[in-house]
């Protein structure tokens, strides 16, 4: 990767990669939302706050055995509501069903994370803005159009159609591959994920920038070029 320049901390960033899941829009506001309605339409019973908070773990934990490429992702979609139903007693030959209505709701449901809309929006022109990720197709390409954010990115990629994974090289090398020409210094990945934004990031040589507004610690062992709380934070592309 080029050398990023000491002073104001890096160069001319010209192009920004953003997650959309946990970055741009608060995932986990939508995935309560969606779960609970997908018990309430199955007629499941009471769906609690620590039922969600177990559905969570278990949901993180599959997206890691993806990001890893130890399982396909439409047996992991299904598998992650498998096991939380036989956690809590609920026959798990329901998981498919209630995986296509959780997918159907996702894909309705959209609320911005602090200021996403703003900074975008203020981007836009100055930088170019691309959309990398990991959620399904039907579902990010429903809610990228419904929320408007699919008229701010200058294209949007989706590991489903690429056919690889966020954290994996051949995902970053068809976005190369379809952006044109820039020094990997002048692009920027922004997400949430250390193990798939950041790892990636890593992967592919670019920069790596961890909107970590939990203040969390990074486990990962991977490289961080900066570090926001904030998205506001990003002003500094304007």
């Amino acid at each position: 990767m080029d050398k990023v320049k000491k002073e104001g901390g890096m160069d001319k960033i010209k192009a920004v990669l953003w997650d959309i899941d946990g970055t741009v829009l608060d995932f986990e506001k939508s995935e309560k939302t969606a779960v609970r309605r997908g018990f309430s339409r199955l007629h499941l019973g009471e769906c609690t706050d620590e039922m969600l908070s177990d559905y969570s773990a278990i949901n993180q934990e599959y997206w890691r055995k993806l990001e890893r490429g130890e399982l396909e992702k439409d047996t992991a979609l299904v598998l992650r509501f498998a096991d939380f139903f036989e956690r809590y007693g609920i026959d798990r030959t329901l998981a498919g069903q209630f995986n296509k209505s959780y997918q159907d709701d996702l894909s309705e449901l959209f609320f911005y994370n602090d200021h996403a809309l703003e900074i975008l929006t203020l981007l836009k022109g100055k930088v170019k803005q691309y959309a990398v990720t990991n959620g399904t197709a039907a579902a990010q390409e429903n809610k990228l159009r419904k929320s408007g954010l699919a008229d701010l990115f200058d294209d949007v990629f989706i590991s489903e159609k690429i056919g690889v994974e966020k954290p994996g090289k051949g995902f970053f090398d068809e976005v190369f591959r379809r952006i044109g020409e820039y020094r990997r210094s002048e692009i920027m990945i922004v997400g949430d994920s250390l193990t798939s934004d950041m790892k990636g990031g890593n992967n592919a040589g670019i920069l790596c920038c961890w909107y970590n507004p939990q203040r969390l610690k990074n486990e990962a062992g991977v490289r961080i070029d900066r570090e926001i709380a904030s998205l506001r934070e990003l002003s500094f592309l304007i």
